[in-house]
């Protein structure tokens, strides 16, 4: 689907009915808190059901478009004796949205960027960090916990065994092909803002770029973002 797209497209209706079905939607779930792909074998353990009917689901979701699909042998073994490559899955990249009757925030979001983008004295591009900031501290005063604030914008935070809280998800991430240093810029004031709004050190907030997540890292309490050489 194309990122201008508006209203319900079938294929983002195919995708999000397949999640109507409890366990199909638990194991969507699963697989989507998991760092690694996810065997047959992990889920069904994971979600309590056997494993040919997480088997089942795991494929229909495939189908959907909502989980990709690879293969790799146990442990990595190769050669003679290893085995068949297993099957995994981990969530798509693939974005769903309905919206009914048609909005295209999508489209919004782009002319924004692209307007950003064409200012000549950035004035634009200022206004709107400052506009993000404003508005992560707002989100974090109003819910004081900051992986909270952080999940209900959709960052999907999830803390590393050092301490460092990752962000799993990109919630601009339709737009941050086209304007990747805006998106970033705007992903680290809104993160710098909920720093703020929940009464923690903004400076934690590292811009570091990588792929597979969003471009920020929170650093633990006392510890800084390190200054980019």
């Amino acid at each position: 689907m194309s990122s201008m797209g508006t209203g319900a497209a079938p294929d983002d209706l195919k995708g999000l009915g397949a999640l109507a079905d409890p366990a199909r939607r638990g194991l969507y779930e699963f697989v989507a808190g998991q760092r690694e792909p996810v065997t047959r074998e992990t889920a069904a353990s994971g979600t309590g059901m056997s494993r040919t009917l997480a088997a089942y689901h795991l494929d229909k979701l495939a189908e959907a478009g909502l989980l990709d699909v690879s293969y790799a042998r146990k442990d990595g073994r190769t050669g003679p004796g290893s085995g068949r490559p297993a099957k995994q899955y981990t969530r798509a990249r693939q974005e769903l949205a309905v919206s009914l009757p048609p909005r295209n925030y999508r489209l919004l979001a782009h002319i924004l960027a692209g307007a950003a983008a064409d200012a000549a004295d950035g004035a634009l591009s200022a206004a709107l960090t400052t506009a993000a900031e404003r508005a992560g501290s707002e989100l974090g005063e109003q819910v004081h916990q900051l992986p909270e604030a952080l999940t209900i914008a959709g960052y999907e935070p999830e803390t590393t065994d050092d301490g460092d809280l990752f962000l799993r998800n990109c919630p601009f991430d339709r737009v941050v092909a086209e304007h990747t240093e805006l998106v970033c810029s705007l992903n680290h004031a809104v993160i710098r803002g909920a720093l703020i709004g929940t009464g923690e050190d903004p400076e934690r907030a590292e811009l570091a770029p990588c792929d597979g997540r969003c471009c920020v890292v929170i650093h633990p309490a006392g510890a800084r973002a390190r200054t980019p050489e």
